[in-house]
């Protein structure tokens, strides 16, 4: 018998064009496809939810997304794909400029356990409503996860965009946010106490990354840091995501009650354990090139943090 998808992510799909010390290379990305492939990855049923046009850009996409089982679904075909334009430094950090559509038509709601949103999706007018309105509907029979991902270059009414991001964690279970984003969101503000306050607001569990300095989750059962696993950093697109990825992974329950009261019973040293597996992932992630998250096979072969 068919079944649905074990999670519907929402938000952009683009061609990332990255310029790194040894060249250029052109590769499908988007936080939100790359949170649905590392999901596809791992053998959960992924649905991506976004705007990909029939181009070149679109059709390189696609294969990329179904080479590791992701469904896509396109509520709207938009006039021509999104790209972004990376720029690597020493060090492998990236910096973007962006040329995105993003205008979905609302579509049907989804009957995953869990929906995930992010990024540009959840911020950009004119799409930004209809995200918005599917997660507000979604809520009453799935868990909602949400990234912020953040991308300033994009942004022309910050004041709006903060208004939009607080909403959405507020209606969300679990928040996965960067140290960066907090410094635009909440610019000058410890990042401990914004995630504590985030945490405050309604979502069980908020996580926030650090790049190499680790990552730490605010819960009930208090707050939980781990480290960065060590690693030969190539370049950081798609960690977060793969993190973010990690996190879904664990959410997985017969209801959405089910899987809110497992995420409110973590104890800190659960907590603690599923950080170690994000960090794990990640750093297969940035270990090579682009957005390219670990398989399964490789999570299950790759040696436990110290």
């Amino acid at each position: 018998m068919p079944t649905g998808p074990d999670v519907t992510v929402i938000g952009e799909a683009l061609v990332d064009i990255v310029h790194a010390p040894d060249g250029i290379r052109t590769s499908p990305g988007g936080s939100p496809a790359n949170v649905a492939l590392a999901l596809a990855r791992r053998g959960l049923a992924a649905e991506l939810v976004t705007q990909l046009a029939d181009d070149d850009h679109g059709r390189a996409v696609r294969a990329w997304l179904s080479g590791s089982g992701v469904a896509v679904r396109v509520p709207g075909v938009p006039a021509r794909t999104s790209t972004a334009v990376a720029r690597l430094d020493a060090e492998g950090a990236a910096s973007y400029a962006f040329d995105i559509v993003w205008a979905p038509q609302p579509w049907s709601t989804s009957t995953a356990p869990v929906v995930h949103a992010g990024s540009i999706a959840a911020v950009l007018r004119p799409g930004a409503d209809v995200v918005a309105a599917a997660l507000d509907a979604a809520r009453e029979h799935a868990v909602v996860t949400y990234d912020p991902n953040i991308r300033p270059s994009l942004i022309t009414d910050p004041d709006d965009v903060r208004t939009r991001v607080a909403r959405l964690v507020a209606l969300s279970d679990v928040v996965k946010v960067s140290g960066e984003d907090l410094d635009w969101l909440h610019p000058g503000e410890d990042h401990r106490q914004a995630a504590a306050d985030w945490a405050a607001a309604g979502p069980a569990l908020v996580v926030v990354t650090e790049g190499a300095d680790g990552l730490y989750a605010v819960h009930g059962s208090g707050a939980v840091e781990v480290p960065a696993a060590r690693v030969q950093v190539v370049d950081t697109v798609g960690a977060g995501d793969t993190v973010m990825a990690a996190l879904i992974a664990e959410l997985h329950a017969p209801t959405a009650a089910d899987a809110r009261a497992r995420i409110a019973g973590w104890s800190s040293g659960e907590l603690e354990a599923l950080l170690r597996r994000c960090a794990a992932a990640a750093a297969i992630t940035v270990s090579r090139p682009g957005a390219d998250p670990p398989w399964a096979a490789e999570l299950r072969a790759a040696p436990p943090m110290a």
